[in-house]
């Protein structure tokens, strides 16, 4: 198997969650963004990652990946079989994919404006040097209308949400170790992937390994949060 991705997108990190978890082997194709899109897009009939190329087949989407692998290598299953539990698996998954990542990505792109550890980490791995440190040393004067814009996106009630959600989530995680039932299932992995924009985990690399959104990242009530997160990744070996 073959994942095309960005390392530092949520949804690829979902995949390669998903990968660990059932213990399949794979190699990784970084795409990089532009031209290698358009390579992507010959391969997929779409720009974005991840993409998945097992065998014949050529899957997009976190969630059509993670079907896919839940079908074809059932063991160990990351679905329950109870209908109930499940129903409320994909809820979760859902909720992540689109709500929870919405308001971590642009949380991010509000901490990177300030944050140049995060503007240069975030940069692709192939980005040439000299390009790096230029975005890395960009005075914080030169990026204030991107980050007025960045604001209007995710003003003070969007970043009250965002808490919210994630207080809620340590609140859930408090006493048990998984989100749903008593085993580790695709949910847990989807907010696992999504919280690793917020607070980047060791497996992130240098500069970004333990950096992460100011006020979030260091919030005393989300520490569980983030260990149980640190927790999900040692059980998969993503530590």
């Amino acid at each position: 198997m073959q994942l095309h991705q960005f390392r530092h997108s949520a949804f690829c990190e979902k995949v390669r969650l998903v990968l660990a978890a059932k213990g399949l082997d794979y190699s990784v194709v970084e795409v990089t963004p532009g031209v290698g899109q358009l390579e992507l897009f010959r391969l997929s009939g779409q720009r974005q990652v991840p993409v998945l190329v097992d065998g014949s087949e050529v899957i997009a989407d976190s969630s059509a990946i993670a079907l896919h692998l839940e079908a074809q290598h059932p063991l160990p299953a990351l679905l329950p079989t109870e209908p109930e539990q499940r129903a409320l698996v994909l809820l979760l998954e859902d909720w992540a994919d689109t709500a929870l990542a919405a308001g971590a990505r642009l949380a991010l792109l509000q901490a990177a404006v300030s944050d140049p550890v995060l503007r240069s980490g975030l940069l692709p791995a192939a980005t040439p040097g000299p390009l790096r440190q230029l975005v890395s040393g960009l005075p914080g004067g030169w990026l204030a209308g991107f980050g007025e814009t960045v604001t209007a996106l995710l003003g003070p009630q969007e970043r009250r949400q965002l808490q919210s959600n994630l207080e809620q989530l340590a609140v859930l995680i408090a006493d048990r170790p998984y989100l749903v039932g008593a085993g580790l299932s695709l949910a847990d992995l989807a907010v696992a992937a999504q919280l690793s924009l917020l607070h980047f985990p060791a497996s992130a690399g240098a500069p970004l390994a333990g950096h992460g959104v100011c006020g979030i990242a260091d919030h005393p009530l989300l520490e569980p949060l983030f260990s149980w997160r640190d927790r999900i990744l040692v059980e998969v070996g993503r530590s």
